[in-house]
């Protein structure tokens, strides 16, 4: 079969599958919407609208409010920019800003992270350049569990001439959005410390070989490599750069020196029209989102359990639906807030560049879904830890901190391990054919069907693994496999593992022709 025919076969498949789910999941929801909860009177057709998804929910239900504030945010901070102020008074002018924001998500738990900040500040500026740096992470991940532990610390506990600020802490859990403030105040430590050595990045290379900056241009991992001279780490850009209000909510996470190096010259990577196209695919993307939830109500199944009733084909439907809408959700939180940011002249790095059907591997699904968090880790935990050469060990400790600071839940952790479990053969499966050197034809042939075989196997484990830890949770792992491990369902799961087969095969193409157009260049 030639390369051509293949690709065509494959497109067909492809197609025939996403109409056979689309039609089976308006069947799905016709049949048994009022055995579902959270939905409620929608807008297109007169249906109803899947808003089962409190993070959904409330982003949905606040984001004319959001975007009247960030509206008047970039209004204010863009005039002062033409003043001609630089990094502490542009720093200064966002600390104002963002404090107001912060007043009315938090009210008076503001106090909170004030306080946190500013020891946080203090340790660094005392330990940052010393080999007590690591007292930087026992502090934080102290805090990270105390503040979940503690529910945000009511002020009751300080005593009753304390109490009456309970009646005014915000519309927001601060303690909630506080998990990325963590992420920054160890960025701010570490790269404060790496400062005070010499940095190993070679600018000139880089230069060189990066597409943006041999055009003029300066790229994210630039601004974040090169060291920054010792008046930027003031506690003033320092607390700018917490509680940056249009990434304060959800990110994406920017590190100290990218935010830092973009307070004197805003970000030049993007023009004013690359960002106003990206605002117009977010409203596209938005819409996409509604039809879903009008349409097909995935998540309700989910949250109601009703799904636990249905056959082996429509569990597999719910579940893969369920991702998909996950995928989508965060998709538009992230690019909404990077959006403001952009604005705003900050660049940060972007969440979920890759389609979730469109990865086959799990290292290149984490480096995809969560980007920017990725890239964190890697800088501030992978390579510290010792990097490849510790790789089996790292994903352990990196992926039971990612568990934890999603959030102290035994699901989260199991979906953790069960992450780093899979992750493991793919590891020393790449490890052993990155040596081996296949020349024969029927060699490549026998290496892309095993790989397409392995990638059908991959996107199972993804699918078990997130639907373990953010649906059902580990007591639904017996559920499960009794589901599909019978005589009904494995029909089912014969007939899911070709579809994965056939979409890994798919990927193949996509990525083969990606790589002729950049060589071509």
């Amino acid at each position: 079969m030639t390369s051509s025919t293949e690709l065509a076969f494959l497109v067909i498949y492809a197609v025939s599958f996403y109409i056979f789910i689309i039609y089976r999941s308006l069947q799905i929801s016709q049949d048994h919407y009022t055995k579902v909860y959270g939905l409620r009177p929608g807008w297109i057709f007169h249906r109803l609208n899947d808003v089962s998804d409190a993070q959904w929910r409330n982003f949905r239900g606040n984001l004319s409010i959001l975007t009247l504030v960030f509206g008047i945010f970039t209004l204010m901070a863009t005039s002062c920019r033409k003043y001609g102020l630089k990094a502490k008074g542009m720093s200064v002018i966002w600390l104002m800003l963002s404090l107001a924001y912060l007043s009315y998500l938090h009210g008076a738990c503001i106090l909170y992270i004030l306080f946190i900040a500013s020891a946080n500040f203090l340790l660094v500026k005392i330990c940052g350049r010393t080999k007590f740096v690591f007292l930087l992470w026992i502090f934080n991940i102290t805090l990270l569990i105390c503040n979940r532990v503690y529910e945000g610390y009511p002020f009751s506990l300080f005593g009753r001439s304390w109490a009456y600020l309970d009646n005014y802490r915000g519309t927001f859990r601060w303690h909630i959005c506080f998990n990325f403030v963590i992420l920054r105040m160890i960025s701010f430590g570490y790269d404060y410390h790496w400062a005070y050595y010499s940095n190993r990045f070679d600018k000139e290379k880089h230069i060189q070989r990066c597409n943006n900056c041999s055009l003029g241009r300066t790229c994210y991992q630039l601004l974040q490599e090169r060291s920054l001279e010792n008046d930027k780490f003031s506690f003033t850009i320092y607390l700018s750069y917490l509680i940056y209000a249009p990434l304060y909510i959800a990110g994406p996470i920017v590190s100290f020196n990218a935010f830092a190096s973009q307070l004197d010259t805003p970000q030049r990577t993007h023009s004013l029209k690359e960002v106003v196209w990206y605002g117009l695919r977010w409203i596209f993307s938005l819409m996409l989102m509604e039809s879903m939830t009008h349409f097909f109500y995935y998540n309700a199944f989910a949250i109601s359990g009703t799904w636990k009733h249905l056959s082996p084909l429509d569990i597999f439907i719910i579940g893969y639906g369920v991702l998909n809408f996950m995928w989508l959700k965060f998709f538009l939180l992230w690019r909404y807030f990077r959006f403001w940011s952009l604005i705003n002249g900050i660049e940060a790095p972007e969440n979920m560049p890759r389609c979730i059907n469109n990865c086959y591997n799990l290292e290149s699904f984490w480096r995809n879904w969560h980007a920017s968090f990725n890239k964190w880790l890697v800088r501030y935990m992978y390579i510290p830890l010792g990097g490849t050469q510790a790789k089996l060990l790292n994903v352990w400790v990196i992926f039971t901190f990612v568990a934890v600071w999603h959030d102290l839940e035994w699901k989260l952790l199991s979906w953790a391990w069960l992450t780093c479990i899979f992750f493991i053969p793919e590891m020393i499966v790449k490890s052993t054919t990155n040596t081996l050197k296949v020349e024969s034809s029927f060699g490549k042939f026998l290496y892309r069907e095993l790989s397409a075989v392995a990638g059908a196997i991959t996107i199972t484990c993804l699918m078990v693994a997130n639907l373990i830890g953010f649906v059902i949770g580990s007591s639904g792992i017996t559920w499960l496999l009794s589901k599909f491990l019978q005589k009904e369902g494995l029909p089912t799961l014969g007939g899911m593992f070709i579809t994965f087969y056939v979409g890994t095969k798919l990927m193949f193409h996509i990525s083969d022709a990606k790589q002729k157009r950049i060589h071509s260049r």
